[in-house]
């Protein structure tokens, strides 16, 4: 690889350089742009080299170019012709002797380029032992770094354009025959020096070959001895943790395992002094390797701790003494999983013994734990500053919490709920005796010792039966009386609604508790009045038939607070209410249906005027957010009310429904409005299902003129909860009721396919989710009528058209309704219909509809292969993938050959020079092979192989992509 002088790769700098400069945007777009084409260019081969081989060239642009090199090996080698490279490895090599001693960086990006090369270079057989002479015995840290990336390369081997056949064999090659003389030039390394025996190279080379090399021998060979001494040694231990780690993980199958863990564990627990060390000198690092290093030996023997308890009891205790001086709560989240699994281990019958030989560890982690929860003391005088101003610290405090709350749920398993609940209440009872009478409305003496235990109540709610007649008894009168401190209040509230399930069975405690909430909805704390709230939700969900008698006080409640709310808590009261409106006997429910609904449609209804009148953004939302507070009464309110009866609840629906209809036909242009309405008539066809039958005709003209004016993908949503109710075959629901949805579907199909051809889908693409969302519904109940309909054949050309867009919603919505459309040309579609004289069998689908979808595919099924193909080359998001290869198995198993046809007609179609020589050949030779084998399944795996290998060597941009272009959508209808 000859250099071609400084003024053949001054350009790559000058760009390289534009890239790093304070620059125009549009200049770094160029530059960006520029280098993007020159890494895929030929010319790229000789102008790397020469730029690493320059002297003057910065470090910044030798990485770049060894990047670069390593591209172009991983994706275009075929550029190369084959005698050329036995001459770019040794151009590499020699590369690799330039940089031996650094910097890292770029030396390491050559080892890969090296590797890569080795694993398409099938003829190169002796790689180790021209890599160790041509480096030769000074470049210890470059062989090291060679040896490291060689297993981790190979192991992603499916970047490199090998067949499967090639791949295995060249990595059998590389490592397995490999491996013992790897371990042999380890070991030897690690007895060369002192130096040598810690140096992190040597063990990240070690953990990296564990691939390959079983942890039997590596712990049978002197190199254990080095990884133990490392982690002695400040410089290397982080490297050391890293590979003990690794070995630790390969002893997971312990009964494989037991003789290694025999040797290994001894050598770990010598290490566990070590912890108490790390935490008097106060360093976080060893501490946090210890840590980690402990509890991933505790998560992988978990099984060996519940069978010999006895015996590995020293891990355990070293884990929790690992929990219990981590004072700054930086490495304990790496026990959490420990702990979690042992909990789930030793829960288990046949491990009982073990639950009572750990008893006293869960108990004493429940007390680290709820010590843990302690939010910091101040170091400034303002005492509400307690993270010296740092949001981000407070937030990942937070969270962090919990985690820990879900370590409390752990320990309820083993321990019982009732003795952790009692650790918390002695804690909140030692508090009160010790400084309770200090406590004042200003100041609060150490709070955070009060604050804790009630967190840890909260955390555990979860766990505890509404049985449980021990600690609550005596606990929740003390909760009702705590000082009115921010976070006190605060978690008192939230405590209380977490064991709304238990009031309910004790309603004695309701009241007491009922007026501590109600109170915090006048704290001067928004944080307060938000939790006054969410508890509110939860008293009235699960305590409703308690206070189904208060429904009239709570009304004035309810009203009296709602307009001080912020629109969440809003939510979460009415929905508490609600439930309480819900459990009125049936002659009740319209009255209190709409004492408590009137006020909110007035106050609905003055918002509107305002909005209308001027404008007003911050009008419009309350609008939308009063429609949200209707709804959620129409999904609480759901009375048992026999066909026969009217229902009292859609009485009320009637009466609003012209409302809500003059809401949506005033604010078209207004997406939180006609979101919430159009969610508003969902849920009422949702909530009465059949009952709501009187409303019918003029719900379903509202969602259709709707729809037709404001072009709002949530019109098609609610159309999707009618379509579904009122099917064929839908009990209570007569046939011309069902063909008179059919017809008002078609209706909003026709609308969408107007809006099609008006718009590209581009300025779509919430509308096209939410319609093929509404097709594939209509493909299950409406199957016999839409696919022989001449308005089919417009939709399959719009979800063809729809494929060109790059966002994943719209996307997948447009690929499932294809992959179910595509079935219906099978004998068994894609359907959750069964037949009913079997009642396993699913139904078989007829001829006739197989022909109409097989028709349309004749029709527009190479359209289709291109879109997808292109598709899943350029622009589709990666987790779209899946579903785009199961349209073209699809495709391919309704007519297979046809599709191989257009397959191949689009591979042609792809720009020049971006398709390797032979290649597509090569795929459609496979292609017609398993079609021949019948194999239809395996050719999916082909083509995802195929895209994947071009999309990953192109890149290409979105655009300019020839005659692959996308036509625009036209619909005449």
């Amino acid at each position: 690889m000859a250099a071609s002088g400084a003024g053949g790769f001054a350009p790559v700098l000058a760009a390289l350089s534009t890239m790093q400069s304070n620059v125009e945007r549009i200049q770094k777009s160029q530059a960006h742009e520029y280098l993007e084409k020159f890494q895929k260019s030929p010319e790229a081969w000789s102008i790397t080299h020469s730029i690493l081989s320059t002297s003057d060239t910065t470090a910044e642009a030798k990485l770049f170019a060894a990047t670069t090199l390593k591209g172009k090996i991983t994706y275009d080698l075929d550029q190369l012709p084959r005698p050329a490279l036995s001459a770019l490895r040794d151009s590499i090599l020699n590369l690799l002797t330039a940089f031996r001693d650094g910097p890292r960086p770029i030396r390491t990006q050559l080892c890969v380029c090296l590797v890569n090369l080795a694993i398409q270079m099938i003829e190169w057989k002796n790689v180790l032992q021209l890599v160790g002479s041509t480096l030769g015995n000074s470049g210890g840290d470059c062989v090291l770094d060679f040896l490291r990336v060689l297993p981790e390369e190979v192991t992603e081997g499916r970047k490199i354009n090998l067949t499967e056949e090639d791949l295995t064999s060249r990595t059998k090659e590389l490592l397995e025959d490999n491996a013992t003389q790897v371990l042999r030039l380890l070991t030897q390394y690690s007895q060369s020096s002192p130096s040598a025996a810690s140096n992190p190279h040597l063990l990240e080379c070690i953990s990296s070959w564990l691939r390959e090399i079983p942890a039997a021998d590596v712990v049978n060979s002197p190199l254990f001895d080095a990884v133990v001494h490392a982690l002695s040694v400040e410089a290397s231990f982080e490297a050391a943790v890293d590979c003990m780690c690794t070995i630790l993980r390969d002893t997971r199958e312990v009964d494989e395992s037991i003789e290694i863990i025999q040797l290994v564990y001894p050598r770990l627990m010598s290490l566990r002094p070590k912890i108490g060390e790390a935490a008097e000198s106060d360093d976080q690092d060893i501490f946090k390797g210890l840590t980690r290093m402990f509890a991933e030996a505790g998560e992988h023997w978990v099984v060996m701790i519940a069978r010999l308890p006895n015996e590995f009891r020293g891990l355990v205790e070293a884990i929790l003494e690992c929990c219990a001086r981590d004072t700054d709560r930086d490495a304990i989240a790496s026990t959490f999983l420990f702990w979690y699994e042992f909990k789930q281990m030793i829960t288990l019958e046949k491990y009982q013994p073990a639950r009572n030989q750990f008893a006293d560890v869960f108990a004493q982690l429940v007390d680290i734990m709820i010590k843990h929860l302690e939010y910091p003391r101040p170091e400034g005088p303002d005492e509400t500053d307690l993270f010296d101003g740092d949001r981000e610290q407070e937030e990942k405090f937070r969270e962090f919490r919990h985690q820990m709350g879900d370590v409390l749920k752990d320990c309820c398993d083993v321990i019982t709920v009732t003795e952790c609940l009692g650790k918390a209440f002695r804690l909140i009872q030692q508090w009160i005796s010790t400084y309770g009478s200090q406590a004042t409305n200003t100041k609060v003496p150490h709070w955070q010792e009060l604050e804790a235990p009630l967190f840890s109540m909260r955390a555990m709610g979860r766990m505890v039966s509404p049985e449980e007649n021990v600690v609550l008894r005596q606990v929740i009168p003390l909760i009702v009386q705590i000082p009115n401190h921010e976070k006190l209040r605060f978690q008192a509230i939230m405590a209380l609604g977490r064991y709304t399930d238990w009031t309910a069975q004790h309603p004695e405690f309701l009241q007491p508790q009922l007026n501590f909430v109600i109170a915090g909805f006048k704290h001067e704390s928004k944080e307060v009045v938000k939790a006054a709230a969410l508890a509110f939700r939860f008293f009235g969900t699960d305590c409703r038939k308690l206070l189904t008698d208060h429904v009239t006080q709570l009304h004035d409640f309810y009203e009296s607070v709602l307009d001080e709310l912020p629109p969440a808590s809003q939510e979460e009261v009415t929905e508490g209410v609600a439930c309480v409106v819900s459990a009125q006997p049936l002659d009740k429910i319209y009255p209190m249906f709409k004492a408590y609904c009137d006020p909110i449609i007035k106050r609905m209804m003055s918002r509107a005027n305002d909005a209308k009148s001027a404008e007003d953004e911050a009008a419009r939302l309350a609008v939308a957010d009063y429609v949200q507070l209707i709804t959620i009464f129409i999904q609480q309110i759901q009375p048992y009310v026999s066909p026969s009866q009217v229902n009292p609840a859609v009485k009320y629906c009637q009466e609003i429904l012209p409302v809500m209809s003059a809401i949506a036909e005033n604010f078209t242009s207004s997406t939180p409005i006609l979101e919430r309405v159009c969610r508003c008539w969902r849920y009422m066809v949702l909530s009465y299902r059949t009952a709501v039958l009187p409303l019918l005709p003029a719900l379903a003209q509202q969602l259709a003129s709707g729809f037709e004016n404001s072009r709002q993908g949530c019109f098609l949503w609610a159309t999707d909860s009618v379509l579904r109710e009122f099917a064929n075959g839908a009990e209570f629901v007569e046939a011309s009721t069902s063909q008179a949805i059919y017809s008002f579907f078609e209706q909003q199909a026709l609308a969408f396919l107007r809006i099609m051809n008006d718009l590209p889908p581009s300025e779509l693409p919430d509308v096209i989710e939410d319609f093929f969302r509404l097709l594939i519904d209509a493909l299950i109940y409406y199957h016999a009528a839409l696919l022989p309909a001449p308005i089919c054949s417009s939709i399959l050309s719009a979800a063809i058209s729809a494929l060109t867009l790059q966002q994943e919603a719209p996307l997948t919505a447009t690929l499932h309704f294809l992959r179910d459309f595509l079935s219906y040309g099978t004998d068994h579609p894609n359907s959750s219909s069964f037949d009913e004289t079997s009642n396993t069998a699913r139904v078989t689908n007829s001829l006739e509809i197989q022909q109409c979808v097989k028709r349309m595919v004749a029709e527009q099924g190479e359209v289709l292969t291109q879109r997808i193909l292109t598709g899943m080359m350029f622009s589709f998001p990666r987790d779209c993938f899946p579903d785009a290869s199961g349209v073209l198995l699809a495709l391919f198993e309704i007519m297979p050959q046809q599709v191989a046809m257009w397959v191949k007609g689009t591979i042609g179609m792809l720009p020049a020079g971006t398709v390797k020589a032979g290649e597509g050949e090569r795929l459609m030779g496979s292609v017609g092979m398993k079609l021949q084998q019948g194999e239809v399944r395996k050719v999916r795996v082909l083509l995802q192989d195929f895209t994947n290998s071009y999309r990953r060597r192109n890149v290409a941009p979105r655009e300019g992509l020839g005659r692959l272009e996308a036509t625009r959508f036209r619909f005449a209808g």
